[in-house]
Formats: C-alpha cells, sequence, structure tokens
C-alpha cells in the first residue's frame, strides 16, 4: 500500500473509531483536537492539590507557560474524567484538576500512556509536554503531555 493509501486507511480507522463513541480521546476544540471526542462535563469543579516538585504544574499552567515548557518533563496531578485506550499504541488520558477555564478549553489537559487509569482515579501524569502538536487530520493539541507514566 502506497503512502497516499495508508493515510486513508489511518482516516477511515480514525473516523470509525469516532463513530464508536468513546473511543478516540482526543480534547476539544478550543484545547485542540477534535470537538467530537472531547471530555465529558464533570459535575462540578473537581479540586485536585497541585502535583509535588519542580517541573509540577497544574493543568491551566500547562497552557498559560506552554512555550516555556515546549519539550521539557512536567508532573500533573488531576481527576481521570475519560480514557481511551489503544488508539495509535497509546492510552489517551484527560485530567481535570478544577483550574482552567472550560470556555477556552484550558481545564483539561490530555496525556498519552502505556499505562490505564480508572475514569474518577486522582493520579499524577510526568511527561513530556509538547505545545501545538499536530497529528494530521484534524488533530491539533495546543497542548499534550506524552509517554508519561500515570500514578496514583
Amino acid at each position: 500500500m502506497n503512502r497516499f493509501g495508508k493515510w486513508v486507511a489511518l482516516c477511515v480507522s480514525i473516523g470509525g473509531l469516532a463513530a464508536g463513541g468513546d473511543a478516540l480521546a482526543f480534547g476539544n476544540a478550543a484545547g485542540g483536537g477534535s470537538e467530537g471526542a472531547k471530555a465529558p462535563a464533570t459535575s462540578g469543579p473537581s479540586k485536585v492539590e497541585k502535583a509535588k516538585g519542580a517541573d509540577a504544574c497544574t493543568v491551566s499552567e500547562t497552557y498559560e507557560k506552554a512555550a516555556k515548557l515546549d519539550k521539557k518533563t512536567v508532573s500533573v496531578r488531576g481527576k481521570v474524567v475519560k480514557v481511551s485506550k489503544g488508539i495509535m499504541g497509546k492510552n489517551w488520558v484527560h485530567l481535570q484538576d478544577g483550574s482552567g477555564n472550560a470556555e477556552k478549553g484550558t481545564n483539561n489537559l490530555v496525556v498519552t500512556s502505556q499505562d490505564v487509569p480508572n475514569v474518577g482515579d486522582v493520579v499524577t501524569a510526568k511527561g513530556t509536554l509538547h505545545k501545538d502538536k499536530d497529528f494530521g487530520a484534524g488533530y491539533l493539541y495546543k497542548v499534550i503531555v506524552e509517554e508519561a507514566t500515570v500514578k496514583q
């Protein structure tokens, strides 16, 4: 299969997964990613204590300091509000800590990991922050933390 064929196959796969409900974990349009696969709204604010350490950030700080933190290790503590497993060989975890603005999309952080936390868990994710990450096919993230370890 040529490159174009592989791209079409990928797009068809993504479309099929998106049709299946929560198969994709791409963030909301304001925060980057697809509007159709954004994390669900939580019932009331979930205030979670900030992670500890020199690389610790709140969810909103990852957006506010994205230029400075690009390609640097960060630790973010938050409540897992959505998990989509095995997309592009990764698990896509949405974290919220009560910071940020839902209307601006700065209250939800997408983290990719091989770990699989449960929705509702309060976890600390440590990985590399990337700003303006473009996966193609319309999936662009203002901020994403990749290759993270996710621990309770």
